[in-house]
């Protein structure tokens, strides 16, 4: 029983997160900083943000350019923890555990021990490439996810097809993002009604037809809804172009936050 209570709430678990994770929109809503920004302006100023950022070998820079970060969060009303936790885990913590070796490359000795006769050195040099590596990623991964929950998907789209990028990228990119969602609440709702059915406890056989049919039957709702949203676009007047409306207008603060963001790169 306690073994298909951990499976159930690992399973329920990742669906959630994944969920708040991609398609938090509510805090695009926010009345913040960030969010009154033109997304073309906000777009361009994180690029230069983040290709300095890849270019900066100081840790002090790297290390400003992150609380610089934190602070556009806190004037955004971007709820911190939630802002946390979406960029501490997995990407980061990964890059700590790939930057650890580096610790014990050659260089002046900062601290040695021993472990059954094999004696481990970290030095100077390797503990600083460690950290302007580990900062490198938090801050990069930082901005990015600060640029998604604070613009709104279809404007983050819009922004795309305003910079020339392919319109088939895009239409793919928003149509992949969509699906998702659709398919993590098919897999809950499919979930809960298995357990609504069948019960907590499971024989093993019976276990694997009901996920071996799941499988095959998410298959085929996949391919019914391919059809399906594809013959509502041809209904609608789609001709190969789907046409973006662009109702930006970039006002005085944009303008100030771009001559904010030159100086900022200037100074660093």
């Amino acid at each position: 029983m306690r073994s298909n209570n951990f499976i159930e709430r690992s399973i329920l678990g990742a669906l959630t997160f994944l969920k708040d994770s991609l398609f938090a929109q509510d805090q695009a809503l926010q009345n913040g900083f960030l969010q009154s920004l033109d997304p073309r302006v906000k777009i361009v100023s994180f690029c230069l943000f983040i290709l300095q950022a890849l270019f900066t070998n100081s840790r002090i820079d790297l290390f400003l350019f992150y609380v610089f970060c934190l602070f556009l969060v806190l004037i955004s009303r971007v709820n911190l923890g939630f802002f946390l936790k979406r960029t501490w885990i997995f990407i980061p913590l990964f890059s700590l555990f790939i930057a650890l070796p580096a610790m014990f490359g050659a260089g002046d000795v900062l601290l040695s021990w021993q472990i059954l006769g094999i004696e481990f050195s970290i030095t100077h040099q390797g503990l600083a490439a460690a950290m302007i590596f580990v900062l490198r990623v938090i801050t990069c991964v930082s901005l990015v996810v600060l640029l998604n929950i604070t613009t709104r998907h279809f404007e983050l789209l819009k922004v795309l097809r305003i910079f020339k990028i392919p319109q088939l990228f895009i239409m793919i990119l928003g149509m992949c993002y969509r699906y998702v969602y659709l398919f993590v609440g098919i897999i809950q709702n499919t979930y809960l009604a298995i357990k609504s059915r069948v019960g907590s406890v499971v024989q093993y056989q019976k276990g694997q037809d009901i996920v071996a049919w799941n499988i095959s039957s998410l298959w085929e709702r996949s391919l019914g809804l391919n059809e399906a949203v594809y013959k509502a676009m041809l209904s609608r007047g789609y001709q190969g172009e789907a046409l973006a409306w662009n109702d930006f207008k970039i006002r005085a603060r944009d303008y100030l936050w771009l001559f904010l963001v030159v100086i900022i790169i200037w100074i660093i």
